[in-house]
């Protein structure tokens, strides 16, 4: 009878070149089975699985989710990111895998009614350090979202390796920390103050409040898929028409917004001429009248632009550092300013026919009441209305402080639909209509 042979292990892929064994260093140290995964693979399919990831299908990106079936939600959006980035990231040599898992967290933190819901819960939160989207991303990666618990019984969160972690890491400072970028102190920032060890254990290495190139492959394809995507949504919507822009009151208020909210210290002949670039550029779409052959041109603009603006993005990064990998901390990421006008001017005109249509601030204000309410009494009310998980850290917080965070975890981690029907349910029917 012939001896069984031992089966033969399988070796891991090696790493992707330019990147180091601390990179692939996970928080908490794990043994795996199967080693057919690279760790950079495993941190994203743990990302595409998590429970976080999943309920921003029902979670506004600009257009509330329950008004069009077309419309991209934070899900949609996030996969779109995560398609850009990888493809983007790939070619500067980055691991496909860790910027596809940075795409894919990038607005886990995000809370119910997308940005207006992050404006009220961080005044609501004010008095412990405020709250913000990309802030709350990295809780989720390394507290909340249930995968890895320490040897202490404390959650590790999904408890991504080091470069995974780090290229989540959009602005890798706290709000006390936080930069001034012309003339003015951002208000964005990437962690908590009670999130700080793990944090610096990600960050362990890098030069001070400078995103790693993963991080800044993520950031421009999520700059790039909500400018073009999002002025797609709102044409689909019915919310406008390119031709608009023939029209010098709509065009000066595009401009000045563009302005206002992206480019602060741009002069409004730059950001037009931007404008008349890209009406030039031979993919406009003036009119989608909804049409097969309309819908079918208006995808297409969206995708062109897309190849544009990340095709520039990449020729400029070339052109300093050559073909060499770019990973981590060798380079930086280089947008042309015209293209960085290009992208802010798109953004400009969903900012001026959805973001600001005074048709919406009735229903901003409401949102804004409804998560202030749900604050005001989850924080009154103790554990009896959290979530069991959310309730076990209220039972353990040691302050009012860390209460009133656990609280803020809590509300950010609903959809609109679940913060509609909580609001309902503790307020009562006739004060949650939107």
């Amino acid at each position: 009878m012939s001896p069984v042979a031992e089966p033969t292990a399988i070796q891991p892929p090696p790493l992707t070149a330019g990147y180091t064994e601390p990179d692939q260093e996970r928080w908490v140290a794990e043994e795996h089975k199967n080693t057919y995964r690279t760790h950079f693979e495993r941190d994203r399919a743990r990302v595409l699985h998590s429970s976080a990831l999943r309920r921003l299908g029902a979670k506004t990106q600009v257009v509330s989710p329950d008004t069009d079936d077309f419309v991209r939600t934070r899900l949609t959006h996030s996969l779109e990111v995560a398609q850009i980035g990888r493809e983007l990231g790939r070619t500067l040599g980055c691991d496909p895998d860790v910027v596809d898992a940075a795409c894919l967290s990038h607005d886990l933190g995000h809370p119910p009614f997308g940005h207006n819901g992050e404006s009220a819960l961080n005044a609501a939160a004010h008095a412990i350090g405020g709250f913000e989207g990309n802030a709350q991303t990295l809780r989720l990666l390394t507290r909340l979202e249930p995968k890895v618990v320490r040897l202490d019984g404390e959650p590790a969160g999904l408890n991504l390796t080091r470069a995974s972690l780090d290229a989540a890491c959009k602005y890798p400072w706290t709000v006390a920390e936080a930069p001034v970028i012309h003339g003015k102190r951002t208000s964005k920032f990437g962690v908590y103050e009670d999130d700080l060890p793990v944090f610096e254990w990600a960050r362990q290495g890098a030069p001070e409040h400078r995103a790693c190139m993963e991080a800044q492959v993520m950031d421009l394809a999520d700059d790039i898929s909500y400018s073009v995507h999002d002025v797609e949504d709102a044409i689909v919507a019915g919310r406008f028409q390119l031709r608009w822009l023939d029209n010098p009151d709509h065009r000066s208020r595009v401009i000045g917004y563009t302005q206002q909210w992206y480019l602060p210290h741009s002069d409004a002949a730059e950001v037009d001429e931007a404008l008349a670039r890209l009406e030039a550029s031979g993919v406009w779409v003036p009119e989608a009248d909804g049409s097969r052959k309309a819908m079918a041109a208006l995808k297409d603009m969206t995708s062109q632009l897309i190849g544009r603006f990340c095709s520039s993005a990449m020729q400029a990064t070339r052109a300093i550092y050559g073909p060499q990998p770019l990973t981590r901390y060798s380079a930086e990421l280089v947008v042309p300013p015209e293209t960085v006008t290009e992208i802010a001017v798109m953004k400009g005109l969903a900012t001026t026919f959805v973001m600001t249509s005074d048709i919406r601030q009735p229903i901003y204000e409401r949102q804004r009441e409804i998560l202030t309410d749900l604050v005001t009494e989850l924080h009154a009310t103790g554990d009896r209305y959290l979530e069991p998980a959310f309730a076990a850290d209220w039972r353990a917080a040691d302050s009012d402080v860390a209460r009133l965070r656990v609280v803020i975890d809590q509300i950010a981690s609903l959809t609109d639909v679940s913060a509609i029907a909580l609001h309902e349910r503790l307020m009562g029917s006739h004060r949650t209509l939107l």
